[in-house]
């Protein structure tokens, strides 16, 4: 997906079991972002760094929904783990991975693999994509800081 693409109707189950919508946050904005693993500690860092600006995320407008290859099970530990209370889709076929682009091949330690691209999607209020920070982007424990000077700076 680019800037200007809407993001799917249908985002997936999160950690709880409930099916996670675009419409469920119409009106609202949406930090939606890709991790390659729960409990890792780049994955725990990021998600860790947006929980702790979560209030100052949702003054701007924006409602955060992470997305991961993992288990629904690994989703709820991960976020019973790190208090984190914002949905975890658990993407287990990665078709929402695969649908916004961010489940490709990568290079880690010389090797290439196939998996998870980590990428963060900011959406405005009717699911339309308005910024990409891509893997290379995002500093995984000041990530939330860097959304923040990103929409202050709009």
């Amino acid at each position: 997906m680019n800037i200007g693409d809407k993001i799917p109707e249908i985002l997936g189950i999160d950690q709880n079991g409930k099916e996670i919508k675009r419409d469920d946050f119409k009106g609202k904005k949406i930090i939606l972002y890709s991790y390659p693993k729960a409990n890792t500690p780049g994955c725990t860092a990021e998600a860790c760094s947006l929980q702790s600006h979560k209030e100052e995320l949702q003054q701007a407008g924006y409602e955060i929904i992470g997305v991961s290859k993992d288990k629904p099970e690994l989703q709820k530990k991960f976020a019973d783990n790190y208090g984190l209370n914002f949905p975890l889709i658990a993407d287990t076929d990665t078709t929402l991975l695969q649908q916004l682009g961010c489940w490709g091949e990568k290079v880690a330690c010389g090797r290439k693999t196939i998996g998870i691209l980590r990428t963060t999607y900011l959406v405005n209020e009717e699911g339309i994509i308005e910024k990409i920070f891509t893997p290379k982007e995002i500093k995984t424990k000041i990530h939330a800081e860097q959304i923040l000077e990103y929409i202050g700076n709009k």
